[in-house]
Parts: structure tokens; sequence; C-alpha cells
């Protein structure tokens, strides 16, 4: 293998690893809000994006970048999704359908909101015990 060939191959992986990396954002990126206010804000475009591509039956744009990277490394392309190549091949082997994409998406969407429902909640109670200690440390003692 060339040093130019080794280099895409090596660009595909970094590739792969940001795609993964960005699908576990999207689905539990939510979680992030518990520690960081401002995670929502990163949070909820890529989380929309992902949906998008999933409930349109699109391809991901860092697929045929991957797949690109690939071909100059000497090394095969693949067709389809990244989701059909690397993850259903591990969770669903028969392969992705139109149905199953459709389910994914509903499962990311129904994912988020209870994500989000549960860092509402933490925070409104970390805010209501937050203001009895406050009301304890102020008013005046016996």
């Amino acid at each position: 293998m060339s040093n130019s060939s080794a280099w895409y191959g090596n660009l595909a992986t970094l590739v792969v690893a940001g795609h993964f990396a960005f699908i576990l954002f999207v689905m539990f990126g939510g979680l992030l809000a518990v520690r960081w206010r401002w995670a929502p804000w990163l949070h909820i475009p890529c989380f929309v994006w992902g949906g998008f591509i999933e409930v349109t039956g699109r391809i991901c744009p860092l697929t045929p970048l991957e797949n690109r990277l690939r071909g100059s490394a000497g090394s095969g392309e693949y067709a389809g999704s990244f989701i059909e190549h690397y993850l259903l091949q591990v969770m669903y082997p028969s392969g992705l359908t139109r149905e199953l994409q459709l389910s994914l998406a509903v499962g990311l969407v129904l994912l988020n909101v209870a994500i989000y429902a549960w860092v509402v909640r933490r925070r409104r109670s970390e805010g209501r015990a937050r203001s009895l200690h406050e009301d304890a440390t102020t008013s005046p003692g016996p």
C-alpha cells in the first residue's frame, strides 16, 4: 500500500469514527443537557438532521465521502447507507427496509422525547431543592 493509499484509508476510518460518534450524539446527546445547559442548542439541530435523513430515506453526505476516500485508498466502496453497512449488519442482519428505517426514526424521536422529559424533570426538582435550601438558609431562626 502506498503512502497516499494509507492516507486515504486513514481518512476514511476517521470519517467512519466521526460518523458513528455523530449517530451516538444524535441518539443520546440530550443527556448532555443535564451537565451543560447549552447542549440542546447543538444537539437539537443534529437530531433534526439525523431524523430528516432517516425519515426521507436519504444518504448522509458522510457516506459518499467515506466511499470516495476508500476508493482512493484502493479498497472497495459499499452500496447503501452507513447504517446499512455498519450498524444493521450487527443489529438487523436481513438489511434495511423502508419500514425499518421509519421505525428507527420513530424510535429516535421517542428516545429523545424521553431524555428531554427526564432532563426537564430533573432541572425542575433541582430548582425546587435549591429554592427550599435558600429559604432555609435565609429565613430568620426561632
